[in-house]
């Protein structure tokens, strides 16, 4: 089996990249799936900024695993053009930051509407994203999550097999609020996911800590590490933390309620913790 890495969406300790650094090494972790740059989102940052940060990280021993971006996080009928140079530029940092993954999404579609009717789409505009990046080195990874294409197993599936050059990374909590069995969900997509999103829910939509919810983490970790899986990225969700309502599909709204910390550095560190429980076990 190979060593651990354990990673984080560390813009939920702080919106600031020190103080992101801080509680990495607070928390003894390998790195970032970086998501937020003091206030920025990740794809939006220039590449001076991201040559900053690589410094940053480089003086303190620590990597970019993963560009957590919100690539395919529009609706599956706005305009893709402007949506692929973004593509593009996170493409360019990505390079910069050496990070060795690209985190996607398969695009929103109106709760009214079927997602099968844009099955086609779907897929042509997860091929664009691939053409773009061949050749680059850097895995492009999607993400289940509930309101896209790929928010149940199934779906997921079609994804990986129409479009194997993507790899897939398994979230689930992101499964339990879409009302998905995670061990089914596992079993059926287990040989396609490249790394796991650590987070946990109740099938009320609360948001816990890992190992205290209906995502069956410790198990799914289990098989996981058994099969030669070996990264995790810690994503706490445990307090509502700047930017999570720019997440979020309008109307929805995470429930945060049962487990309460002080500030986001506890939240985080329980987060933390938690998932390194697990993995004692």
């Amino acid at each position: 089996m190979k060593d651990i890495k354990i990673f984080a969406f560390a813009d939920e300790a702080s919106p600031e990249i020190d103080k992101q650094i801080e509680a990495m090494k607070l928390n003894g972790l390998n790195g970032l799936e970086i998501r937020g740059v003091d206030g920025t989102n990740i794809v939006d940052i220039s590449l001076d900024k991201a040559k900053e940060v690589k410094s940053k990280l480089d003086a303190n021993g620590l990597i970019t695993w993963s560009i957590g971006s919100p690539i395919g996080k529009i609706n599956i009928t706005d305009d893709f053009a402007p949506h692929l140079e973004q593509f593009k530029h996170t493409l360019e940092l990505a390079n910069v930051l050496e990070a060795q993954n690209i985190r996607l999404f398969s695009f929103y579609i109106s709760k009214d509407e079927n997602p099968d009717i844009y099955k086609d789409e779907v897929m042509y505009r997860l091929n664009k994203f691939v053409e773009v990046a061949n050749g680059s080195g850097i895995n492009l990874c999607h993400e289940n999550e509930k309101g896209i294409y790929g928010e149940n197993a199934e779906n997921c599936l079609e994804i990986f097999k129409a479009v194997p050059e993507i790899k897939g990374i398994f979230d689930p909590a992101n499964f339990v609020q879409a009302g998905v069995d995670t061990l089914k969900a596992w079993d059926l997509l287990k040989n396609y996911i490249h790394y796991m999103h650590i987070k946990d829910a109740k099938w009320d939509g609360t948001v816990v800590p890992s190992g205290f919810g209906d995502g069956n983490v410790k198990e799914i970790t289990k098989e996981f590490l058994s099969a030669g899986g070996f990264a995790f990225t810690i994503e706490p969700h445990l307090t509502i933390f700047d930017g999570l309502k720019a997440l979020e599909r309008e109307g929805e709204e995470s429930i945060i309620t049962e487990f309460y910390y002080p500030d986001s550095f506890s939240a985080f560190k329980a987060a933390c913790d938690a998932f390194k429980n697990i993995v004692k076990e």
